[in-house]
């Protein structure tokens, strides 16, 4: 059996192994296309012979910027990597001063793009960029040359030996990618991953999926150029999970109808995003059906795994799994039962409330820097726990600093960040890694994350505020879309707060108050009032000295175009606290 010590050899495995009809799976024009395992390793080789021909080397950077997953990404990583080239995968939506930033960084040779908003961007920095040979498109654009011309070079395997010599060539430990992390301050930095990072990232994870090898279906819609997902497909082709791509993120739920997967990843954002839906839907209900929806939903928000809150809980919740979460069940494909969380902290609540409805949400914990992951919870084995984010996987060593850092050691720990030994240096310590995370492992091994510490602050009186688990206390009510609590160096912690716009304008009908428009919201005295009405039933979870004093109210919505948030939906809080100055100013009385 193919043995898998580098990337490209994921799909070699999953030939011997699974031999798949449907490996991946896009939709174009309305159709879903299966490429399968045989025809993914030969164009992949077909585009190894292409750049061959185009003079690629080993050691050279292929940009790849994608707008949505799509197969013709795995094409290209695999096709990259079996010549010893490496694969930059760029976040799409960041600014055009960042694609040119990266782009020069890394020195990309060719970048692949996904159409034409992409495009545009790549376009708009060219002259900026003179490393970049060409750009070439996977959608048929008349203005950039096509990936299939790199397909067509490579038709000819007169050169497939070279290409066999190339991989020979690659070791484990080889520089494999490049991903710049979107930091939420200052330029990006460029995280090297070797081969060996990655692939024992995923064989390790992969122990942790209890799922049936070669009969899976998985859902991916989270990017691709974020290592979370990316490592995922790797063990999604080491289990032989057949991988359907999300069209987009507004065509999700569609998606799952279609696929009925029966795994998938999210970030904690999108299962708010989705409880708060279901909420919605069972609001509008009446009469005994009402009744009996929010009966559920309050068991489900006491679930405790492992039949731990007693039997006649449990009967109880069969009934409610019979009358109630089966239809969440149906409504998302009717076969998901894992779904991986990661990337930030998810609320105990959706853990919970998922759980109880069957749908396996299991939170992880990792960074870019460590391949991603660290450690994540798995119900089998008594490996799950609420509020954790699981036990370590193997091969993978945690020790807690004095001030509660979390440090790890471990094969999945990067390589150190391109071109930039000072920093490197500053985070890579005597072999572990110091994550900036905050947290603790239990007696029976469960790692729990209680902040960021680059994100708490002290507050005039030397008090430590931990913003993070306030701002997830307070996102749980249907009020607040998002929140950042401030207060550093200040007499008090306050909050400013974009408020959930669509939901308070339903509010406002059912009150009769006409708002039409953000900014008759935020000035509304009843809006007001009711909101901090919120703000006391959640400050009810805290010591005094943490509780948020005041709030103000945004008139925007805090978006990644809008600068708010970075790709994968954090706070950017040095750039919110600017952007809304004057409201902090008014808070304080500055």
């Amino acid at each position: 059996m193919h043995k898998v010590t580098r990337l490209f050899d994921f799909p070699y495995y999953q030939l011997e192994k699974f031999n798949l009809k449907k490996s991946l799976v896009s939709k174009k024009d309305g159709n879903w296309i299966f490429t399968s395992t045989q025809e993914y390793i030969d164009k992949a080789n077909a585009i190894s012979r292409g750049l061959l021909r185009l003079g690629v080397k080993p050691n050279d950077k292929i940009a790849v910027i994608s707008l949505t997953n799509r197969t013709e990404w795995n094409i290209i990583d695999v096709g990259v990597l079996q010549l010893g080239a490496q694969n930059v995968p760029i976040y799409p939506t960041i600014s055009e001063e960042d694609y040119a930033y990266v782009l020069n960084h890394s020195e990309a040779k060719y970048c692949f793009v996904s159409c034409n908003e992409v495009l545009n961007k790549v376009k708009a920095v060219r002259k900026d960029t003179p490393h970049l040979k060409e750009v070439y498109s996977f959608d048929d654009l008349s203005d950039c040359k096509s990936w299939n011309e790199v397909l067509t070079l490579g038709k000819d395997n007169s050169n497939q030996n070279e290409v066999e010599n190339s991989k020979n060539a690659v070791k484990p430990e080889d520089l494999a990618t490049l991903i710049y992390t979107s930091g939420t301050t200052g330029k990006p930095k460029g995280v090297m991953l070797s081969h060996n990072n990655l692939v024992s990232n995923a064989i390790e994870s992969s122990e942790r999926f209890p799922i049936e090898d070669g009969n899976t279906v998985s859902l991916s819609f989270l990017p691709l150029c974020h290592v979370y997902e990316r490592m995922l497909i790797y063990l999604y082709q080491y289990r032989g999970v057949t991988i359907y791509y999300a069209e987009a993120m507004d065509k999700i739920s569609d998606n799952l109808k279609e696929a009925k997967p029966h795994v998938m990843t999210a970030v904690p954002r999108l299962l708010e995003k989705v409880y708060d839906g279901i909420i919605a839907k069972g609001t509008q209900l009446t009469g005994i059906k009402k009744k009996l929806f929010f009966w559920a939903v309050e068991l489900g928000l006491t679930y405790e795994p492992y039949g731990k809150n007693g039997w006649w809980y449990e009967t109880k919740l069969k009934l409610a799994r019979k009358l109630i979460f089966s239809k969440w069940k149906e409504a998302l494909g009717g076969n998901l039962s894992l779904i991986a969380s990661g990337s930030a902290a998810l609320q105990p609540r959706l853990s919970r409330v998922f759980n109880a409805a069957e749908f396996g949400v299991m939170e992880g914990y990792g960074l870019t820097e460590t391949s991603p992951v660290v450690s994540v919870n798995d119900m089998r084995k008594k490996g799950f726990k609420i509020g954790t984010v699981g036990k370590l996987i193997g091969n993978t060593e945690v020790k807690i600093a004095e001030d509660g850092e979390i440090c790890v050691k471990g094969p999945q720990v990067m390589m150190g960040y391109y071109k930039d030994q000072e920093k490197t240096d500053a985070v890579i310590k005597d072999g572990y890694f110091h994550t900036g995370d905050i947290g603790e492992i239990d007696t029976n091994g469960f790692l729990k994350i209680t902040d960021r510490k680059k994100e708490m602050f002290k507050t005039s009186g030397g008090k430590y505020v931990a913003p993070q688990l306030l701002e997830n206390r307070f996102k749980q009510s249907r009020f607040i879309e998002q929140i950042m609590v401030v207060g550093e160096g200040e007499k008090m912690p306050a909050a400013l707060i974009q408020p959930n716009f669509e939901f308070i304008k339903e509010w406002g009908n059912l009150h009769q108050l006409l708002l039409n428009n953000n900014d008759e919201i935020i000035n509304n005295q009843k809006v007001i009032d009711r909101i901090q009405e919120e703000v006391d039933l959640a400050n009810a979870d805290f010591a005094k000295w943490e509780k948020v004093k005041q709030f103000r109210l945004t008139p925007e919505v805090w978006s990644i175009d809008g600068g708010h948030v970075t790709p994968t939906l954090k706070l950017k809080r040095k750039i919110i606290k600017e952007k809304y100055i004057s409201l902090y100013n008014d808070i304080y009385g500055h």
